[in-house]
């Protein structure tokens, strides 16, 4: 069957949804090899992923995936970004999220370590204690009593594992790469998520809008971050209903400060945690609490909690500023984690 296929996308041929999903069947059941697995993503990758086959390769992992069903009221989202902008910038979209959580939001947090930044989500709950192999039935209690948790993706998604030496071996960018922030294993239905091209702005929301979603923000910012930036205007494509609507968000237009890309780069993983923790305390520097509002408020939106970018950034702010960030982290980290990491940080 693989071989079939690989000698399709050498051709250049589109697969249709049922040629995929059958060979995703094959590969994440173990019954191809990594040289197949790596010459399918590659000449796929090469050829480039149409919509269709990046659904039918989205439902199989899901079809494949350990899930969560957790009992809570609200809209729950994600807060995510595909990865890969090599920027080094310090985790927004997880510090963001619990901003979002303390303004009263649901986050069920997917994510990984870092491929190719200095920080992934899981390296920072992971910093903190947090178990990131509990079972489904412990992460989804964990959402219900904070409103936030954290799904390890490599726990959630197993069957990757039968693609990561071909993934190790090609180096670069694939399918995966995308389809990553889309298989949440909370089947949420309303998510921001940062893309890594512009091409991906319009084409995310409209292949989730074919799975049922309900509100789909994706972000690009113009200085090459996967995320909303304060340092540059932000293109911005919302799924709302059954309505695309594409708009661009200047920082300063929604009442936050111009800052430097330099302003929120990290060197080490250390300073990522430290950066994550003082955004929180609301003790960082203004380009970093600001770009995390920012992120923050595309969360707000996507969560029905604010209405337009302007009252949403001044939420996540005050939430900042109030301390209900912080109160929520040390909450959560006091269940969770080891309090006296911590403790470590702010105090030192």
């Amino acid at each position: 069957m693989i071989t079939e296929i690989i000698f399709k996308l050498q051709q250049k041929t589109d697969l249709t949804y049922n040629e995929i999903n059958k060979v995703m069947t094959d590969i994440l059941s173990g019954r191809t090899n990594d040289r197949e697995n790596a010459d399918f993503l590659s000449y796929l990758s090469e050829k480039g992923e149409t919509d269709d086959e990046l659904l039918g390769m989205l439902d199989k992992m899901q079809e494949f995936s350990l899930k969560i069903d957790p009992k809570t009221t609200g809209t729950v989202i994600d807060m995510c970004g595909t990865g890969g902008d090599k920027l080094q910038t310090f985790n927004v979209s997880t510090t963001a999220s619990f901003v979002v959580a303390a303004a009263g939001g649901v986050v069920a947090k997917h994510g990984n370590r870092s491929s190719y930044g200095i920080s992934g989500s899981a390296d920072i709950f992971e910093y903190f204690g947090y178990d990131l192999n509990a079972e489904p039935v412990k992460i989804a209690e964990i959402l219900e009593k904070h409103n936030i948790c954290f799904m390890f993706a490599q726990k959630f998604h197993p069957a990757m594992r039968h693609v990561s030496e071909a993934r190790k071996k090609i180096a670069k960018r694939t399918a995966f790469n995308l389809l990553g922030p889309l298989a949440n294993p909370a089947g949420v239905r309303n998510q921001l998520i940062g893309v890594f091209s512009t091409e991906y702005l319009d084409r995310l929301p409209l292949i989730l809008k074919r799975k049922g979603a309900e509100n789909i923000m994706t972000v690009r910012s113009e200085d090459g971050m996967d995320e909303f930036s304060t340092s540059a205007t932000n293109r911005v494509c919302m799924l709302r209903g059954d309505k695309i609507l594409m708009n661009t968000i200047d920082p300063e237009v929604v009442g936050l400060h111009k800052s430097k890309l330099r302003d929120i780069q990290v060197i080490t993983k250390e300073e990522a945690v430290k950066s994550f923790v003082k955004v929180l305390n609301n003790t960082s520097s203004q380009a970093m609490i600001e770009t995390t509002a920012l992120n923050a408020a595309g969360g707000l939106i996507v969560a029905n909690i604010s209405k337009n970018f302007e009252e949403a950034v001044e939420v996540a702010l005050n939430i900042i500023k109030d301390g209900k960030a912080f109160q929520l982290l040390e909450r959560f980290v006091a269940d969770t984690g080891d309090m006296s990491r911590l403790k470590e940080i702010v105090n030192g």
